[in-house]
């Protein structure tokens, strides 16, 4: 929950930190653009090393480190520090993510794995509901440096409770982190076509949910014409859709074949696109028009997220740490790139933004059916 309790608290804290910095929301948004791509890029050095030192010490040292980032988030003084220390962050924050999904192919089996990522999918889902509120909260009472202290108060509680965790990673599976081996194992990775299949079919479809929530401010403030009180409506309702998602895709892990379940959950996604796509075009931006589609494609999303990523993680089953990290740098990646890239450019008009999702998911439709499926 760190990563995206780090995305989207400080968003109702936009204006505060523009005006503290002397800044646009152009520059601003490349705060956010800075963290995602540190956090990708990260995510190369952490995989190899779970593989090698194991999951739990991955967790711990990444979320130390995040501890000392949010907190000079907090005290940053520039936008240069800002921008920086939202750097540091992301190359930490990328640490637990990546070990937390190795660790749970570690030890369930495939459909077992399936049903269990849905459920952290359900935990996942919540941070981006309550992550704004707490952030406009924290922003009204004490201003927007109390939302980097509460994040490093949380990564301080993830310490904490990985105390508790045990190891998932035996002795015997260990593997190598020599520079050469590590490079090799990617090397195969970035040629297996069915693993870079499932994993760009996955990362594009998120892409045109992120494209929402790293433009959330824009959405809010430009389009709907709300306060920082107001980003609940679209969080709330797109975490509702997500956990509902995600409820389904557990149930279906033993009942459905893999196949069927994606198929569903893209069906799903190509139903919201084009309803997105009809009101844009004959209505104005307002509650009821902007924000059931996202629910909807929320709910597709979270159903094909769990069983594409165990597929994924499948490919590699003796470098599931390196596996998950590729994974991640790839999804992280695009999504730098529609929070550095696309949210400015669309930010004009609720159509263009409409227009991006669809070709996001047009993407990954292609993609999706260049991979076969049992």
């Amino acid at each position: 929950m760190l990563a995206p309790f780090s995305i989207d608290a400080y968003l109702p804290a936009f204006p505060g930190i523009e005006a503290e910095f002397g800044v646009g929301r152009a520059i601003l948004s490349q705060s956010l653009g800075a963290y995602l791509a540190a956090f990708a890029i990260s995510t190369l050095f952490w995989g190899p090393l779970s593989d090698r030192i194991g999951r739990r010490l991955v967790i711990l040292a990444s979320s130390v480190l995040y501890v000392l980032a949010s907190a000079g988030c907090a005290l940053a003084e520039d936008i240069d520090t800002f921008l920086l220390l939202r750097i540091l962050q992301g190359l930490a924050a990328s640490g637990g993510l990546v070990a937390g999904r190795a660790m749970i192919r570690d030890a369930y089996s495939a459909e077992d794995a399936h049903k269990a990522m849905s459920h952290v999918m359900l935990m996942f889902a919540i941070a981006p509901a309550v992550a704004p509120l707490v952030g406009a909260w924290l922003y009204d009472v004490s201003g927007w440096h109390s939302i980097f202290w509460f994040l490093t108060s949380l990564g301080g509680l993830v310490i904490a409770l990985v105390i508790f965790v045990e190891e998932t990673l035996s002795y015997s599976r260990r593997q190598s982190a020599h520079p050469l081996t590590v490079i090799k194992v990617y090397a195969r990775m970035l040629v297996h076509g069915r693993f870079l299949g499932l994993v760009f079919t996955v990362s594009f479809a998120f892409a045109g949910l992120f494209l929402y929530i790293a433009g959330a401010p824009t959405v809010i403030y430009d389009f709907l014409g709300l306060d920082r009180h107001d980003f609940s409506l679209q969080f709330m309702p797109m975490v509702g859709g997500m956990m509902v998602g995600s409820y389904i895709s557990s149930r279906l892990a033993h009942y459905w074949p893999t196949k069927r379940t994606i198929n569903v959950g893209l069906g799903v996604m190509a139903i919201a696109v084009t309803i997105n796509i009809i009101q844009a075009s004959l209505f104005e931006a307002q509650i009821m028009t902007v924000i059931p589609p996202l629910v909807l494609y929320s709910l597709g999303m979270a159903i094909i997220m769990p069983a594409v990523t165990i597929l994924a993680l499948d490919c590699f089953p003796d470098n599931r740490g390196a596996a998950a990290a590729m994974q991640s740098f790839i999804q992280m990646s695009i999504c730098a790139a529609v929070a550095s890239v696309a949210v400015p450019l669309l930010n004009a008009q609720w159509l263009y933004f409409v227009l991006g999702q669809m070709v996001f998911l047009l993407i990954a439709l292609v993609l999706r059916f260049s991979v076969r499926l049992k």
